[in-house]
């Protein structure tokens, strides 16, 4: 007869193999999930060059894995220099391929601005998570047409407002959730900087270029974080002092923008001088950053002295490392395509202000 005591102990024993065997077999059929989520950049300028690639290399929960490029040269130098695999080196007309591509999770899309929506929609119907860079397209319909691609395919989509995820920046959205300073009255914002190249994208309209779409969406979406509300109508004037350059887009716009009860903006941006200010306005005080969307280094006072001065490692790796924890934890990501699209809405009736010479509505 067995024991009490040795029946226990063959007991004991079958129950931890039992548990081992049922924990071997659940890894199998229970994937572990990625620590860092696979990122690959599609266009190697300057944004993924000098700023995006560094800064995976400091992110926890994402990395470096593929890139996306036309050019034979970018993609070997790249290749040794972040030590990438062969199969995770795509060019514009193969990356389709990347449906097959475990490695790869995110596709960052850092193109032209009249590339963001072809690329983006093709990204998400890979299966992949898709990261655009701002501005999200350049018309309303593009950028519901990376909506619809994203949900369809039950993938995400974020748009590269990095100034979401500064700390500073942080704090002014807080301040007017708790109306700290009062009600929002008036909101001043510009950005903008000597653009000394003369036969880039940025000149070309076709590609989505103007000071507008790519630096004007800084004071717009500034502009919108800083009331909470989305704008009624506008007035807006452009204007160049290199008409040999800006022969087919905007050198400089200024824009005026009317929010309900009574809440009004002013804007400004510019390829031909250097701005960076965000003055917020309220009825109990006020609150600025300048700069307010550099790369490093925003900083801004309140009217009662309290000093904005937060700081990060790199605002990069902040923005992707946010992004790719609300990818793992299936979590909604702070910039959602939806962010994006409202600003391009605004931008379309600024342009038809400037075509009118009056005030449009914003539908």
């Amino acid at each position: 007869m067995v024991n009490r005591r040795r029946f226990l102990q063959q007991s004991l024993a079958a129950g931890v193999g039992l548990l081992a065997s049922e924990t071997s077999f659940a890894s199998i059929l229970i994937p572990r999930q990625k620590q860092k989520l696979g990122v690959a950049l599609m266009g190697l300028g300057y944004y993924s060059t000098d700023l995006l690639a560094p800064a995976l290399q400091l992110t926890s929960h994402c990395e470096l894995k593929g890139i996306v490029t036309g050019t034979p040269s970018k993609a070997e130098q790249w290749k040794k220099q972040y030590k990438l695999a062969d199969k995770n080196i795509y060019n514009y007309q193969n990356f389709d391929s990347i449906a097959n591509n475990p490695d790869i999770d995110v596709v960052y899309v850092v193109l032209p601005p009249s590339m963001h929506a072809e690329y983006s929609i093709r990204a998400a119907n890979a299966g992949k998570h898709v990261w655009c860079e701002k501005p999200m397209a350049i018309s309303v319909t593009e950028c519901q047409s990376m909506i619809d691609a994203c949900n369809r395919n039950k993938v995400k989509l974020s748009i590269g407002y990095r100034m979401h995820h500064e700390p500073n920046t942080r704090q002014i959205i807080q301040f007017r959730k708790d109306a700290r300073y009062g009600k929002v009255i008036k909101v001043e914002a510009a950005a903008g900087y000597l653009e000394g190249r003369t036969n880039h994208w940025k000149q070309q309209k076709k590609m989505g270029g103007g000071a507008m779409y790519d630096m004007g969406v800084y004071p717009l979406n500034a502009i919108r974080y800083s009331t909470g509300m989305e704008p009624v109508s506008v007035s807006a004037r452009q204007s160049t002092t290199r008409p040999e350059i800006y022969k087919e887009v905007d050198e400089t716009m200024v824009f005026d923008l009317e929010f309900p009860d009574g809440v009004t903006a002013h804007g400004e941006t510019s390829f031909g001088r250097g701005m960076n200010d965000l003055l917020v306005t309220c009825s109990k005080g006020w609150y600025k950053l300048s700069p307010f969307q550099a790369y490093s280094g925003i900083r801004g006072v309140t009217s009662d002295g309290k000093p904005l001065d937060d700081t990060i490692p790199n605002q990069q790796a902040k923005q992707m490392d946010d992004d790719a924890l609300a990818i793992k934890n299936k979590t909604s990501v702070l910039v959602p395509g939806e962010e994006g699209l409202k600003d391009i809405r605004v931008v379309e009736a600024i342009y038809r202000s400037v075509a009118s010479g009056k005030r449009m509505s914003i539908s």
